[in-house]
């Protein structure tokens, strides 16, 4: 039976993101969460993989105890078992920490897995470099921003946009692949797996100790990466009117601003002024 991890996470939803200016890390106990979109489509080519070709899913997120929700939402959709990673300590942790805690995780409570799937990133941080660190945690290989998976004995073949090329690549198991949000569209949640989560679901709840995590290099305490502000971007606006004849405005609009309306069609406009 193949044995698959998923990686999910539970992420604020976009219109709450309450960030702590004092930590420069999101407080994420006070926004409504959901399951980051390019997760839920890493469990749903999960769930297609144990329709095709059989196996076992476990479902593991790392995140305060509300993060239990994802986990009960993985299981509806069709998740066998779920791992939380819960403690203060491991809170604020970088990218680096996040994959090191998620490696020693996966160890510890999915002994012999073969496949681990991500989403290739998350909505709230966009960095895209936990599932390729977390390859480089378990010392196996690993494919980033895949569309289409299919397995096939001890190796799955993937498919993905690079550079405006179709890949079509292969890779021995176990490995890591992280999955892109355009190909599969999210299945809804069944009534049946509704009641399996909150009745029959098996979750267990692992702290920092009883992965043997080392103090030093969890949580915010372990993280190189610091962060030294974080700010909301504003738009300013400002009017400006042009009089004048119809010629006489769109000589002025190109006076001032050629260099926007330039950059905004990839053409130099005075130079194609001066040589016309």
């Amino acid at each position: 039976m193949l044995k698959l991890v998923v990686c999910i996470k539970q992420v604020p939803m976009v219109s709450e993101l309450p960030w702590d200016p004092a930590t420069g890390t999101l407080q994420r106990d006070l926004a409504e969460g959901m399951m980051n979109p390019a997760c839920r489509s890493a469990l749903d080519t999960a769930l297609r993989i144990k329709e095709t070709a059989g196996g076992e899913i476990t479902a593991i997120t790392m995140g305060p105890p509300m993060a239990e929700e994802v986990l009960r939402e993985a299981i509806a959709l069709g998740a066998d078992r779920g791992v939380l990673l819960t403690d203060r300590k491991m809170a604020g942790a970088d990218t680096s920490v996040t994959s090191h805690t998620l490696a020693r995780a996966i160890e510890k409570a999915c002994p012999g897995f073969e496949l681990v799937l991500c989403g290739f990133s998350t909505s709230d941080s966009e960095t895209a470099q936990v599932g390729p660190q977390l390859a480089e945690e378990l010392d196996i290989p690993g494919v980033a921003y895949v569309d289409e998976i299919e397995v096939s004995g001890g190796a799955v073949r993937m498919r993905r946009i690079s550079d405006h090329f179709l890949e079509t690549l292969e890779m021995d198991l176990p490995g890591i692949v992280t999955v892109t949000t355009g190909h599969y569209a999210p299945r809804h949640v069944p009534l049946g797996g509704l009641q399996a989560a909150f009745t029959a679901a098996q979750i267990v709840t692992l702290d920092a100790a009883a992965v043997g995590l080392d103090s030093e290099w969890i949580g915010a305490k372990g993280s190189a990466t610091k962060i030294r502000n974080v700010y909301s971007p504003t738009a300013g606006k400002k009017n400006i009117v042009l009089t004048g004849a119809p010629k006489r405005i769109v000589e002025q609009l190109f006076e001032r601003f050629d260099d926007k309306i330039g950059g905004a069609i990839g053409k130099d406009l005075k130079t194609d002024k001066n040589s016309k």
